[in-house]
């Protein structure tokens, strides 16, 4: 074992009957990395967090956390504290008991008990309210409690398990930035399972898109957003622009009327002719100096407009791409400066560096 990796998973697979929830996952998690399990509902993330703490049995594969093998441990021979979506606190305890439950099943003394709940509190914001029952605090009050009873027992790894999906929107932003702010304090290695992706590149270190049970990429979020490794990742995480082409070879693909040269993701190299589709966000567009020369210069018919608070959608029908249109984002200022309006015709470029390619299944 790598001594940065402080968890490691090796070919974790897990079936329920004929369904194969997870399928030969293989993961490596830093000491200190806040990690994201990011993939939509029955992709396998819950699963995989859930056989991490030893709520759920692995059908096949090895589980080391910190150099130990943990792979059939009960969760109370493992080193974790986890913090779910339902909060899970005890309704008949007070705010204190709750944070101290870990303590006191570890038989902790009493003297030290009560100093570690208050400072736990503290730590989370609600100082001084370990004598109010759960049922007397908000939402994001009892999710900052279940944070405090997760960290309790000073855990070496905390798994989150959708821990802001059940709060509103306003709320589960800030929670997200708190939660963010007291891991990097701690240095605590943390897994967060999530389908919201504006949480996981806000928070992650690195992000674990899942689909179907198999990992689809490992990387920053950065990465994942700029360089998506299928597409996948490139429809699931953020806004992106996809167009039918078709390869000419030498990386040069036809789209419409327009001829692009760009980079297949992966290194692949597509045979003339083959059917392929283009990748690109709608952010990855010039409008300032375009060139008439410039071969990804399009020209094209303003549709509709999204607004979208500081930003905006506009749907353009662009000239030489007919029946593809584009999703082109504009912040309200330039909304203004280059007359973004529906009917407004529009001079711009394409950013043949942001573009991702990907074959097309054939048969599709």
């Amino acid at each position: 074992m790598d001594d940065d990796n402080y968890l490691e998973l090796r070919g974790i697979k897990k079936s329920f009957g004929a369904f194969v929830a997870l399928d030969d996952v293989h993961l490596s998690i830093r000491r200190g990395e806040f990690v994201c399990f990011l993939g939509p509902s029955g992709c396998g993330k819950t699963t995989l967090l859930r056989i991490i703490a030893g709520l759920e049995m692995q059908s096949a594969g090895r589980i080391r956390q910190a150099g130990r093998d943990i792979s059939v441990l009960p969760p109370a021979g493992r080193d974790y504290g986890i913090m779910f979506q339902s909060y899970a606190l005890f309704p008949n305890l007070t705010v204190a008991q709750n944070v101290a439950y870990g303590l006191v099943n570890r038989k902790q003394k009493r003297s030290l008990i009560a100093p570690r709940v208050e400072e736990l509190l503290q730590l989370v914001g609600l100082p001084g309210s370990g004598g109010k029952y759960p049922a007397q605090m908000s939402g994001g009050q009892q999710q900052r409690i279940a944070l405090a009873r997760a960290l309790a027992t000073s855990p070496g790894l905390l798994l989150l398990d959708e821990p802001l999906s059940a709060l509103d929107a306003i709320v589960r932003v800030h929670l997200r930035n708190e939660i963010r702010e007291l891991q990097r304090k701690l240095g605590v290695t943390t897994v967060m399972v999530t389908h919201d992706q504006e949480e996981a590149l806000s928070v992650a270190d690195r992000i674990v898109v899942m689909n179907q049970g198999v990992i689809e990429q490992v990387g920053t979020p950065m990465e994942v957003y700029r360089e998506p490794a299928s597409p996948f990742v490139a429809d699931f995480v953020g806004k992106v622009n996809r167009l039918e082409a078709v390869a000419e070879g030498d990386r040069w693909f036809r789209c419409g009327e327009m001829r692009v040269q760009c980079q297949p993701a992966n290194g692949a190299d597509f045979r003339p002719g083959r059917e392929v589709a283009l990748y690109l966000r709608p952010e990855d567009r010039v409008i300032d100096g375009v060139r008439d020369d410039d071969p990804m210069r399009c020209v094209g018919t303003v549709r509709h407009v999204e607004f979208l608070g500081g930003n905006c959608l506009a749907e353009v029908a662009v000239d030489a791409i007919p029946g593809q249109p584009l999703q082109l984002q504009f912040s309200l200022n330039q909304m203004d400066e280059f007359g973004v309006r529906e009917g407004a015709q529009l001079n711009f470029a394409l950013r043949a560096d942001r573009l991702r390619v990907f074959p097309v299944p054939v048969g599709r």
